[in-house]
């Protein structure tokens, strides 16, 4: 789960979103942001796909798999 959260960080970063911004626009608390960036939670299917469209990115980008499905 450590992978994922980086990927998240990495890609909130990326895009100019503070986490209580990137909250605001997902209608969720910020503290859920922190958690999926440090691995204590992981966002449902439902987020990833809204986080993949708001940074226009694939779900495996948004996810950073390499070729073999891997995180």
């Amino acid at each position: 789960m450590e992978g994922l959260g980086k990927a998240l960080k990495y890609q909130r970063m990326l895009n100019n979103y503070s986490q209580s911004q990137l909250a605001d626009i997902l209608h969720i608390r910020q503290s859920a942001i922190s958690k999926w960036e440090r691995g204590e939670s992981e966002p449902s299917l439902n987020y990833l796909i809204a986080l993949a469209d708001l940074y226009d990115i694939s779900l495996d980008e948004l996810v950073e798999r390499d070729y073999y499905g891997r995180l």
